[in-house]
């Protein structure tokens, strides 16, 4: 059975800058309050910038930390509005970061999904196995002032209303082995080239394929604000969900407009020219 498009242009009165068997992308700003009109998420897979200094092409990433913390504050506000009440967002944050002076990211980022009235549920520790590429130690080998730096990230388990989903194809696809596995909340596994992907703060496909696979049924709406190379929306595709995007750089939905067509397995029923 051939499956339909999500029909964004016609549901929400936006121009998708591609959209196809089940996948969305739209060149616009998460920020943007009115880029939707009503509740149409399932699960959010999303890496925000981490205000580290990364040179992307159409965001600012040094922004002052109360600047950044306003700018979280918008987007997760804009993503709860278009969640359903089952909805899960799943947040790969960093667990602190010292560029910019010493700050407590992951804890003051789910403070705010909290205050905009998402719930807690649990916390992933994404162990990337990064402590080799570290540059800054401090006070060497001095208790005068020595950094201490945790080669880990966070993926912070939120819900809108209710934990337990009611709604949706009630089809889940995990085996049991990854099941046993993936809910264990240590995952290690390797993060992705910046020169592989083209695109300069990538996550690995492991990190949405997991988080697709263990919170969401098949056929659900997975949504990344921040889509980048694309690799959310590769991952639910694959997996036989629907896949939004949001990107407010042309060029990286150009990327991934480009990564999608080329995965493999994706695009293998699309549909006959009109």
């Amino acid at each position: 059975m051939q499956k339909p498009t999500l029909d964004i242009s016609t549901r929400f009165g936006v121009d998708p800058f591609f959209e196809e068997v089940g996948v969305c992308i739209i060149n616009n700003d998460v920020c943007n309050s009115n880029l939707f009109a009503g509740e149409f998420i399932d699960l959010i897979v999303t890496s925000p910038p981490y205000n580290v200094g990364i040179d992307y092409d159409s965001n600012d990433d040094t922004l002052g930390y109360e600047d950044y913390l306003d700018f979280s504050r918008q987007w997760i506000q804009n993503c709860y509005e278009w969640s359903k009440p089952h909805a899960r967002l799943l947040l790969n944050i960093p667990l602190d970061k010292n560029k910019g002076g010493n700050r407590s990211v992951g804890a003051d980022l789910t403070r705010i999904a909290q205050a905009v009235d998402w719930k807690y549920h649990a916390t992933i520790v994404w162990n990337e196995g990064n402590i080799s590429r570290r540059t800054a130690w401090g006070s060497w080998m001095s208790a005068s002032a020595p950094y201490v730096i945790a080669p880990v990230e966070l993926i912070v388990i939120l819900y809108k209303e209710s934990w337990k989903k009611q709604l949706g194809s009630k089809e889940s696809d995990i085996s049991r082995d990854e099941f046993m596995a993936w809910t264990n909340g240590v995952w290690t596994f390797n993060g992705e080239s910046k020169k592989r992907v083209g695109h300069p703060a990538p996550f690995p496909r492991e990190l949405p394929y997991r988080c697709i696979k263990l919170f969401s049924y098949v056929e659900d709406v997975v949504f990344d604000p921040f889509l980048g190379s694309g690799t959310t929306l590769i991952e639910a595709h694959n997996n036989g969900r629907f896949g939004v995007g949001v990107e407010i750089d042309r060029g990286y939905c150009e990327l991934a407009q480009k990564r999608i067509m080329n995965s493999r397995s994706l695009f293998t029923t699309l549909r006959e020219p009109e």
